[in-house]
């Protein structure tokens, strides 16, 4: 029996298919509700346009969801993963809604609304800084670099997991990674290699492509989405940069929502599934993306989309106001029959100082949701 899902909004964009991102949604309605708009935007960086307009836009065909039976899947709550940094990153400080970072060679001061504390260290290691954003204090909001040293080139290389990328100045403050979700990466790495069989990795709102590099140098063949050119471009850059141009990469930029669907009736099957989704975004051809209203849809056809043997989806959420039991349940509901176990939480930094050997506090970064088959 199927189901239309629910139409809520909430606005917000991002670029990257992940430059940071949020998440959240629960519940149905009846078959005669009216289906939600598709979506797949830019994660991070990229303007959003209003919530008003947004949803006078496009409509594409949507996919019903499918009324799931049998026990939820046994849960583990609340789990905290925590990162106290790795590769060339390391949260040095926090505090007065900003946090101090080390990105490589340079030392970056980038505004955290959620550092509610007063700074660890003091005014010489907050001064001592190569780049500064300033701007605009949204999360995905317009900005910009000051370089209080000297000016820096718009690139520069950086490292994690054995993958080597490029960092980049970007106008919504990120800069091409998200280091907290190396605790996702590391995970999905330990699955690919432990598998002794080939593995089917499906990256949703993919970004630079750092996730899909680390699953591909683990022996992975992956399917990378991303609704930005300029993103998909920046990963192609990243995978040259790793030496990967052989590994089995596919870079689609397209819609999520319109590429899972296809993916679906073509019956291709994936065993592990990231996805990381902005609260509000915008596809290449101008497709809506509403967290709270689409999620449930894409949950949906991801469970759809797995293997016989899958090993894994995970999701993770930023920006949002929202509890992670919101997107815990969801998943829960999402996975009925299938057995396993959902775990969710948050993601969280800790500040190691400055030379990365401390153990201060935790800085909050975002909530996810990971159902695994045990």
């Amino acid at each position: 029996m199927l189901f239309a899902p629910p139409t809520r909004a909430i606005w917000k964009n991002t670029l990257r298919n992940k430059d940071k991102r949020p998440v959240q949604r629960q519940g149905r309605t009846s078959p005669s509700a009216k289906p939600a708009v598709p979506r797949s935007a830019p994660a991070r960086p990229g303007r959003a346009a209003s919530p008003e307009k947004a949803r006078s836009e496009e409509a594409a065909p949507q996919r019903l969801l499918i009324e799931r039976t049998g026990e939820r899947p046994a849960e583990r709550i609340p789990l905290i993963l925590e990162s106290s940094g790795a590769g060339d990153f390391h949260l040095i400080d926090s505090g007065n809604a900003l946090k101090l970072e080390q990105y490589g060679p340079y030392r970056i001061v980038r505004p955290e609304a959620q550092a509610l504390w007063k700074p660890s260290l003091g005014a010489v290691a907050w001064d001592n800084v190569d780049a500064i954003f300033t701007g605009d204090t949204d999360e995905d909001g317009m900005g910009r670099w000051r370089f209080p040293k000297e000016a820096l080139g718009e690139t520069w290389p950086l490292s994690l997991l054995g993958i080597d990328f490029l960092g980049r100045f970007t106008s919504f403050r990120h800069v091409g990674v998200f280091p907290e979700q190396i605790v996702h990466w590391q995970w999905m790495k330990q699955q690919v290699e432990a598998a002794a069989r080939p593995v089917k990795v499906l990256n949703l709102f993919g970004y630079t492509g750092v996730a899909s590099l680390v699953a591909a140098a683990a022996g992975a063949e992956v399917t990378h989405v991303d609704a930005s050119k300029k993103a998909i471009g920046w990963a192609r850059e990243n995978q040259a940069l790793s030496r990967l141009e052989r590994a089995p990469i596919r870079w689609i930029c397209e819609d999520a929502m319109k590429f899972i669907q296809r993916e679906e009736r073509r019956g291709n099957r994936y065993d592990i599934i990231l996805t990381d989704p902005p609260k509000f975004g915008r596809g290449p051809n101008g497709e809506v993306w509403h967290l709270f209203e689409h999620l449930p849809s894409m949950l949906d056809i991801c469970r759809e989309l797995f293997s016989p043997k899958a090993l894994g989806l995970v999701l993770t959420a930023y920006s949002i106001r929202a509890s992670f039991y919101s997107i815990h349940e969801l998943m829960r509901e999402t996975m009925r029959g299938a057995g396993g176990v959902v775990e969710s939480g948050e993601l969280v930094i800790r500040e190691s100082g400055l030379e990365g050997k401390d153990r201060g506090r935790a800085l909050s970064t975002s909530l996810f949701s990971r159902w695994i088959p045990q």
